[in-house]
């Protein structure tokens, strides 16, 4: 019934996205425990392998945005997934020859992480050309639902088995997902090119009006530093989690990647119920509470290490994470005008998700320091601090003024 009401495109695109995140969730716990066994466990190198991986959003986000608003986005998508297809494919060919090296493995994130950026960007900003504005929430849902289950709770316990049996195995998984995405991509029926004049522009030029129009836009940057405070933070408890569960929760590699299977449960949940809650509390109070919430679920690892209650604190932080991730990114898709949406997507995330490479570095750096809870405690501490700024300074009130100055003048910031 979904799918009827959203339409045959968006089937299309919601598929493509299930079965790249299928292979993403299998590497997602394999790629950290290949980090962890060529490093001998050493939480500095295992951090800088996630570094490696988010560093191109503070590098490169601004000239993916930019690239995503002068291609037809459906090719660029397809495209970036062939890359990513002979990236994954070179590292699991590697392991196969037992050619293996951290340095392999930090340039094969890198590069997975460049290509990212562009594809990220692509996909939210075509978003708006498949439904209309009163289902992007409701198709934001289902986009993240479909990533959960296949990214997180059925990827990550099949990496870690497959990892066990063979290391290559997952890593040549997520290379045939990437391949065949790519090809889904392309049966997108239509044109996805924005709009607007591409003569007399440059990429500088496109990037710089992409972020003067976020800057502009109170709502909209207020919402990108708080992305980019508690993705600092939580990239940094979140990096040396393998080490954590490990050599504190004495977990087996399964168990470990089991963790990762009742997060996704909470944020599974977060994501088919995100749209009826911002409904009754409204956006602005939802936004709050989430931060607010993900704070104590940051605690839990540094007060009670016990795996069950570690992973109901992950299956907390992940369904506030998820109704986060609905509400603002429908804020987006709203708020800014179809021509600048990758731009200002692109600047919004240089913003939130640039500050993931410093925050992997600096959780390896802490745990190396002060012990493998120290980022846990700084994570809760700093996102407590965070919900309060947030709970005055973007409300219902406001947001539902931004919206209604997005609808009258869609140009304005």
């Amino acid at each position: 019934m979904v799918r009827r009401r959203l339409g045959g495109n968006f089937a299309r695109l919601w598929t493509a996205g299930a079965v790249s995140n299928l292979g993403d969730g299998v590497v997602l716990a394999a790629m950290p425990l290949l980090a962890a066994s060529l490093s001998h466990n050493d939480p500095v190198t295992v951090a800088l392998v996630a570094t490696a991986g988010t560093l191109p959003w503070l590098l490169f986000s601004l000239v993916g945005g930019a690239i995503a608003d002068r291609t037809d986005r459906r090719r660029t998508m397809a495209v970036v997934d062939g890359m990513r297809f002979v990236a994954m494919a070179a590292l699991a060919v590697a392991l196969l020859a037992g050619a293996e090296s951290i340095v392999l493995l930090v340039i094969v994130s890198f590069a997975l992480g460049m290509a990212e950026t562009v594809f990220d960007n692509a996909s939210q900003a075509i978003l708006p050309s498949l439904v209309t504005d009163d289902l992007l929430e409701t198709a934001n849902g289902r986009l993240e639902g479909a990533q959960i289950v296949t990214n997180q709770f059925v990827g990550p316990p099949v990496g870690a088995v497959l990892f066990g049996l063979a290391a290559a195995a997952p890593f040549f998984l997520d290379a045939a997902s990437f391949a065949l995405a790519a090809l889904l991509a392309l049966t997108l029926r239509g044109s996805f090119r924005p709009e607007r004049e591409l003569q007399g522009t440059t990429v500088r030029s496109d990037i710089a009006e992409g972020v003067r129009w976020l800057v502009r836009h109170r709502v909209l940057r207020t919402l990108a530093i708080a992305l980019g405070v508690i993705n600092f933070v939580g990239l940094a408890a979140m990096t040396i989690l393998v080490l954590y569960a490990e050599n504190v929760l004495h977990l087996t590699k399964l168990q470990y990647g089991l963790l990762f299977t009742v997060e996704a449960a909470g944020a599974l949940l977060g994501s088919l119920v995100a749209a009826r809650i911002s409904a009754r509390l409204g956006p602005g109070t939802t936004l709050a509470t989430a931060i607010a919430i993900s704070a104590a679920s940051f605690l839990v690892p540094v007060v009670w290490a016990n795996a069950i209650a570690v992973a109901a604190s992950l299956a907390l932080g992940a369904f506030w994470g998820l109704v986060w991730n609905v509400i603002t990114v429908s804020l987006r898709q709203t708020l800014v005008p179809d021509a600048l949406l990758g731009r200002v997507n692109s600047a919004y995330r240089l913003v939130g998700w640039g500050t993931m490479p410093l925050g992997a570095l600096a959780g390896g750096l802490l745990a190396d320091a002060f012990g493998l809870r120290a980022p846990f405690l700084v994570a809760g501490v700093v996102a407590l601090l965070l919900a309060a700024w947030l709970s005055l300074t973007v409300s219902n009130r406001s947001i539902a003024r931004a919206r209604r100055r997005a609808m009258f003048a869609p140009d304005a910031g």
